[in-house]
């Protein structure tokens, strides 16, 4: 889709409404991961350096509509001047007097940081004239928090109807390397998806195998999968309600020619637990007694090849349990080779969601991926094909 970006617009002496995710996690009142306070930086610097003048507006947590002191972004504005190198001066309100006062004061080279808008109910409502209220502090709308895209809020959708409007770094950078992954891809395309249920990847599945080539399931959804062709998981994690979709799926991918990649060999054990006493045993051979916990060694090796011979990878969820030795090792081998690959230049690799980034950075390889997703919500929405409100407005 046809999109502005900051390059796009004449920003000089431009108050610069600027939609970010600061949703970062803290504990005992101080950030305990910057990484989405980072990757906003080169969106603000952007626009100072072209002129402009940069007010972020952002939710944190989930007041409901209600001021709640400890969700304030007011803790967030001392991390963010440091991460920007720019004085930062914090509104009490994100509308009204207070957020104006601000605003209006605001001298060349700093930064205005609003108050959360989720502590006006009217911001999830997408209420137009808090919309409205909102705009009044701009000339021009950034939007560069692809990870708030799938929510339609006032702040996410509803203020690009009302000013000039384009995505910022961050944004473009991610719907680029998405539309690289899945819009208009280097073929072969291969996705991995993994994670517990079926249940919660079904438009993701029915997506996906109409759009790759070869898709690997792996996590509990491969067991749905195993005994919807009629193996024994044992006391694995499944969701036999599902086994007649899991066939459904696999129609479609048939009739689509995308190829389904299920374990061939699986690691097992009588109990998930750290120490607990493991062995690897082909998919047929699992005891009524013991859970699937991990992808065996095979089923790894034959994802490697897979991946050796593709162009373009998408991948969300691990291959197995992966917060407990060994059952890590599919995942990290996989993504080890995935990033060796990136390296080299043979393969574009595009991964997101909240277990596939900490699986990554637990292998060591995420910055060897083409593009880590920090979005949660919105990253899957898209792999199932869905619009992102806050996508779509910036057209």
């Amino acid at each position: 889709m046809a999109w502005k970006s900051l390059d796009d617009m004449d920003l000089a002496g431009k108050r610069v409404l600027t939609r970010v995710d600061l949703n970062v996690p803290m504990e005992d009142g101080r950030v305990t991961d910057t990484t989405r306070i980072d990757r906003i930086v080169p969106t603000v610097k952007s626009i100072i350096n072209r002129g402009g003048r940069p007010v972020l507006l952002a939710h944190f947590d989930r007041p409901k509509g209600k001021v709640v002191p400890e969700m304030s972004l007011r803790q967030i504005a001392g991390p963010l001047q440091d991460a920007i190198g720019r004085k930062v001066v914090f509104a009490a309100d994100c509308v009204g007097h207070a957020a104006k006062e601000v605003v209006d004061g605001l001298e060349e080279g700093e930064v205005a940081l609003l108050e959360n808008t989720r502590f006006h109910p009217e911001e999830e409502a997408n209420d137009r004239h808090f919309a409205e209220r909102l705009a009044a502090n701009g000339d021009v709308y950034c939007n560069d928090a692809f990870s708030a895209a799938h929510r339609a809020h006032a702040s996410t959708e509803g203020l690009a109807h009302l000013l000039p409007s384009c995505a910022g770094r961050l944004m473009a950078e991610e719907l680029e390397a998405l539309d690289a992954a899945l819009g208009n891809p280097v073929r072969p395309v291969v996705a991995i998806v993994g994670g517990a249920k079926v249940s919660t990847k079904l438009d993701l599945l029915a997506n996906l195998v109409t759009k790759v080539d070869t898709l690997v399931i792996g996590g509990g959804m491969a067991n749905t999968f195993l005994a919807s062709q009629g193996y024994d998981v044992g006391k694995s994690l499944c969701e036999h309600d599902l086994s007649g979709t899991a066939r459904e799926i696999g129609e479609k991918a048939v009739a689509a020619g995308c190829t389904i990649l299920l374990p061939r060999d699986v690691v097992v054990a009588r109990e998930f637990k750290a120490g607990a006493e493991s062995r690897t045993v082909k998919v047929e051979d699992v005891a009524t007694d013991e859970m699937i916990l991990d992808a065996g060694p095979d089923s790894t090796a034959h994802i490697a090849q897979v991946l050796d011979e593709a162009k373009t990878l998408v991948w969300n969820g691990p291959l197995g349990a992966f917060e407990i030795a060994p059952f890590d090792r599919a995942t990290v081998e996989a993504a080890r080779h995935a990033a060796e690959l990136t390296r080299t230049g043979q393969l574009t690799s595009v991964a997101g969601g909240g277990d596939t980034v900490s699986a990554l950075n637990m292998a060591g390889v995420a910055r060897d991926f083409t593009y880590v997703s920090s979005a949660g919500g919105a990253f899957l929405e898209w792999m199932e094909g869905k619009d992102l409100p806050g996508v779509a407005a910036l057209g």
